[in-house]
């Protein structure tokens, strides 16, 4: 815990603000919007339940993977 001229709690502060911060920005680059029926790398159809638990989806499972994978 910090000492000094600071009090006892803005050290958790500081935590609670970085983290919030990392949060908004995680979620501010999930895809939204409408999810698009088709991946836009293949053409194969996105399933309905997958449009539908990520809105704003553009791609289909094997395109979204070699994306995260760097391929």
């Amino acid at each position: 815990m910090a000492v000094g001229w600071t009090r006892d709690d803005a050290v958790l502060d500081q935590i609670d603000a970085t983290v919030d911060a990392g949060v908004q920005r995680a979620k501010s680059l999930l895809p939204s919007g409408v999810s698009l029926t088709h991946c836009e790398t293949c053409r194969v159809a996105i399933p309905e339940a997958r449009r539908q638990a990520i809105p704003g989806v553009r791609f289909c499972l094997g395109c979204q993977a070699k994306l995260e994978q760097g391929k």
